[in-house]
């Protein structure tokens, strides 16, 4: 299957209206709160000489850091915008990326067959993918590690829906980041809490450790606290 044209055009228009700042992606965190304590994560359970693949990179800014920890790093995104936006950003960095969509299963297996079993990144992508598209994007990352790399995958939870409910109840309404992600018909935190580890788990894919965390934004809410997500990580290898 591929994702729907409604989908695509979501993230596509998404994208291309996001300026090159830094930050200016509600979810463009920076690394030390992000790919950095993941990595710290992943690491006792990974190879640091074997490729690491970042699953809806978006502008890269988590690629490049995951470049500084592993053999290479190569990002990709559905959309061809956010490509774009990453490779602007590289800037000479040692990081590759492409267009990728995840529920091509030949295109997956085309990039499993160039790199062999490489680590997986993936934050926040399984959440806010369409429901027939998850078990897809599962399977994506199970196809990608092969029999010897490992997957650190984040989600959001149900909590962070009433993190998001009372930001967008703020006086004035939603932040103008947030507003971007409603505006564009976006769906943060729309999987339910038990189909992430179910649709892992059928991909074939087995919990090594486990844990919850946040994934912070780049939003702030009126009083200057930053909207940080409730969520699950995963580090994963093949069962």
């Amino acid at each position: 299957m591929n994702v729907s044209e409604n989908y695509r055009n979501a993230w596509e228009s998404y994208w291309r209206e996001t300026s090159d700042v830094r930050g200016e992606a509600i979810w463009d965190s920076d690394p030390s709160l992000s790919a950095a304590p993941h990595s710290e994560l992943l690491l006792p359970h990974a190879d640091r000489d074997r490729t690491i693949v970042d699953l809806g990179c978006g502008n890269g800014t988590q690629t490049r850091y995951l470049a500084t920890r592993f053999a290479h790093a190569v990002g990709v995104d559905l959309s061809h915008a956010a490509v774009e936006h990453a490779r602007r950003a590289a800037n000479g960095a040692p990081v590759e990326f492409q267009q990728l969509d995840l529920t091509d299963t030949d295109a997956v297996r085309a990039l499993h067959h160039k790199l062999g079993d490489v680590h997986v990144y993936m934050r926040a992508v399984i959440h806010q993918s369409e429901p027939a598209a998850r078990p897809v994007v599962a399977a994506a990352v199970a196809e990608l590690i092969g029999a010897e790399g490992r997957a650190f995958v984040v989600e959001l939870t149900s909590a962070s829906r009433d993190v998001l409910k009372r930001a967008a109840a703020e006086p004035g309404g939603p932040g103008p980041k947030l507003r971007r992600v409603f505006h564009h018909g976006l769906k943060p935190a729309d999987a339910p809490d038990d189909e992430i580890p179910r649709l892992l788990a059928e991909a074939g894919l087995t919990v090594l450790a486990e844990g919850e965390t946040t994934v912070p934004q780049t939003e702030h809410l009126a009083d200057g606290t930053r909207i940080d997500l409730p969520a699950h990580w995963y580090v994963l290898g093949r069962a």
